[in-house]
């Protein structure tokens, strides 16, 4: 689900907080699912979870990119999918039949999802609005002085904030843009084609068809039925681990890197993977390899296509921008979700485990893609993204004059402004 209200549009922290609705209710209606004897329940509450989850994948990357320093925005914007990767674990460890794996258990670990959306709906409030929403859309610079203010932990933030400004009068001859509009803009072209890719490519690499596939992986390879639930949760764990290291080395070794490591790791994966799963029956030692190459294959996707994509979209448009292009860029994700798990069954039926071909060419041409076009963002603002993307555009560049701070003499030479 990846309809968002335009009047929510920018408004970070409060659709997130009115988002808590479409967690807390349907936690409530699956864990008393049990109790009424409604399986009706469960399909209403796992709808209305749909909407939450469109709006999360959406709002919370842009929101934690808009507050974050340069600096530490890649960092910041993989901690999402971290935490993503810690539910997935934690619903995987609950999930164990000797825990809540059983068919009196799995109401409560159903009803526990609301609450992580409790702590959120307690703590957001006491979090500023972004900055760059109230200074950009809303025009109160106060209010974003004082936002930015509580968010560095000092008072000097002039020099952020003229960056601001710069940006708001780079984009006033654009307006706000609608999905629509966003489509047609030629300065955004590179860039809107960016984000497709690296949304498709994240989804349409396979990383659900390996989770699909992993326990019968997991039995080839001699793992008893009942341990095959502990193999899942130790490849959920490497997950956590790989997305974590992600947090501590983009800002080192960029965005761009992470992704073809990651890509270059899938697609070696998943021909490693065909391979094993051709030869398992003749080699004994076979399976082992299917294992490690599923261990490889989500070592890979949790350096770099998992999160990347995420700071990516945030990086390669300005605030006016911004809101849609979450838009277009969640719904080619959930979109190319929806169509691996479609048709994978009959992928998986048809060619058996040569399916994994598939996956291992589209990760080729994303990573080709990646390596052509997709330039390095860390550590630059976002309008100096948008100037590296101007000349690939082909658009030209008009000068617009802004005053500056004279108190900043470090700035005095930003006085003139792109507008595309």
């Amino acid at each position: 689900m990846k309809i968002v209200d335009s009047r929510w549009r920018g408004k970070g922290k409060g659709t997130l907080l009115f988002n808590n609705i479409f967690s807390i209710v349907p936690a409530v209606m699956m864990g008393v699912s049990e109790t009424v004897k409604s399986y009706e329940i469960i399909i209403v509450a796992r709808f209305i979870v749909g909407i939450c989850a469109g709006l999360s994948s959406n709002v919370v990357p842009m929101y934690l990119g808009e507050i974050a320093p340069k600096n530490l925005r890649g960092a910041t914007g993989i901690m999402p999918q971290l935490f993503i990767t810690i539910g997935i674990l934690s619903a995987q460890v609950l999930g164990i039949r000797s825990i809540l794996g059983t068919s009196t258990g799995w109401p409560l670990m159903l009803g526990l999802t609301g609450i992580p959306a409790a702590i959120e709906l307690l703590l957001l409030p006491l979090f500023p609005e972004s900055p760059r929403y109230m200074l950009i859309q809303r025009g109160d610079e106060k209010t974003a002085k004082r936002g930015l203010q509580r968010l560095r932990g000092w008072d000097d933030v002039d020099e952020e904030l003229l960056e601001m400004h710069l940006e708001d009068q780079s984009e006033k001859a654009e307006g706000r843009l609608s999905v629509l509009s966003l489509l047609s803009q030629r300065s955004l072209r590179w860039q809107l084609v960016s984000i497709v890719i690296m949304n498709m490519g994240q989804q349409l690499s396979g990383i659900n068809a390996i989770y699909y596939y992993a326990d019968s992986i997991y039995a080839n390879a001699g793992v008893r039925e009942t341990d095959i639930q502990y193999v899942t949760v130790g490849t959920g764990a490497v997950n956590v681990i790989m997305t974590l290291a992600a947090v501590f080395i983009v800002e080192a070794s960029g965005r761009r890197l992470l992704l073809l490591l990651g890509f270059g790791l899938c697609c070696g994966a998943c021909g490693m993977l065909t391979v094993a799963l051709t030869l398992q029956e003749n080699i004994t030692w076979m399976p082992y390899i299917s294992i490690a190459s599923v261990i490889i294959y989500v070592t890979g996707h949790a350096i770099g296509p998992s999160p990347i994509p995420y700071v990516v979209t945030t990086e390669m448009f300005r605030q006016s921008a911004r809101p849609s292009a979450f838009m277009v860029a969640g719904s080619v994700h959930w979109l190319s979700n929806f169509t691996v798990g479609l048709i994978f069954p009959f992928l998986e039926s048809g060619l058996g485990s040569y399916s994994f071909v598939i996956f291992s060419f589209i990760c080729l041409l994303t990573l080709i893609y990646i390596w052509l076009l997709v330039p390095e963002t860390k550590s630059k603002t976002f309008l100096e993204i948008c100037q590296m993307f101007a000349r690939r555009n082909k658009v030209e560049i008009k000068l617009g004059d802004l005053p500056t701070n004279d108190s900043k003499g470090s700035l005095e030479d930003l006085v003139r402004v792109t507008t595309f």
